[in-house]
């Protein structure tokens, strides 16, 4: 216990620090996915509302203002909320596909500014709203169309009949820049922490690390970056080598700020295999 209060402590420290202000902590912890299971042959997809998972910022709505995903208020201008219910809502702040870079930028800056005008709160979730799934989804349905925000939209949910449709619509989604669906189960009620009712299903896996060291380039690369020594979240150290643009190699991400990166499965020694650089996580 007191080890989990000094780790509070210092993280209320460092973001006070950084931004001169005390951080809102969330009052419990969101709803979170697992990877849906692609080796079950008979997994009952029309059981399920699909949704395209959107590259965003993930906020939380708490009737009065805005969130992070760990409890942290942005900086919205009045104008982007004020239309805004008394009601707890979920949902990424997005604009459009491969955008996660600018809507970062916009939403993590500590003033109020125009650049929010480009965004939208896109829903997935009413996490006090009680009953069913398929009843939060008439729910939001309804609010989106009574409030007739410019800034308050809802992520299109959809029906599948199978596997078979499931997949062709992955491979249309990540074919026009998209990053993977989202399930959630028809019957399932909101639950803090993780569910096995809500699934996410990419064509690669993902996960985020902090960068730790680097490695200087050779050949083409001489005197810019070769690769990054990153630690994940379970203590295993591996380098990333490749998904670098030119100006990433010459500026590369600083030390201890955290990535995300995606790969396919782990090695037998237990380690992510073909790792690739995706993007730096600038959110808080």
């Amino acid at each position: 216990m007191q080890k989990k209060c000094l780790s509070l402590y210092a993280c209320c420290l460092g973001f006070i620090l950084m931004t001169g202000s005390l951080p809102c902590l969330a009052s419990s912890p969101l709803m979170l996915a697992t990877v849906y299971p692609q080796d079950v042959a008979d997994f009952p997809v029309e059981d399920y509302w699909v949704s395209e998972k959107l590259d965003g910022v993930r906020a939380r709505w708490d009737g009065q203002q805005l969130l992070s995903k760990n409890g942290y208020k942005f900086a919205a201008p009045a104008w982007f909320t004020e239309q805004f219910p008394e009601v707890v809502m979920e949902g990424e702040l997005w604009m459009q596909r491969q955008s996660y870079e600018k809507i970062s930028s916009i939403t993590s800056q500590h003033t109020p500014h125009n650049g929010w005008a480009k965004i939208k709160l896109m829903l997935f979730d009413l996490p006090e709203q009680g009953g069913t799934f398929s009843e939060r989804v008439s729910a939001m349905q309804q609010l989106v169309a009574n409030i007739n925000s410019d800034y308050l939209g809802m992520i299109p949910q959809f029906r599948l009949a199978n596997q078979q449709q499931l997949m062709q619509r992955l491979n249309q989604v990540v074919k026009a820049g998209g990053e993977g669906l989202m399930l959630h189960h028809q019957a399932a009620h909101y639950v803090h922490g993780r569910s096995d009712t809500l699934l996410k299903l990419k064509l690669y896996q993902d996960a985020d690390a902090t960068v730790i060291a680097y490695k200087p380039g050779k050949g083409k690369f001489s005197g810019m970056l070769g690769s990054i020594k990153v630690r994940d979240d379970q203590g295993r150290e591996f380098y990333i080598g490749s998904g670098f643009s030119h100006q990433q190699r010459k500026h590369p991400p600083v030390l201890h700020s955290r990535i995300t990166y995606r790969y396919q499965g782990l090695t037998r020694h237990g380690l992510p295999r073909f790792p690739v650089f995706l993007r730096v996580r600038t959110e808080k």
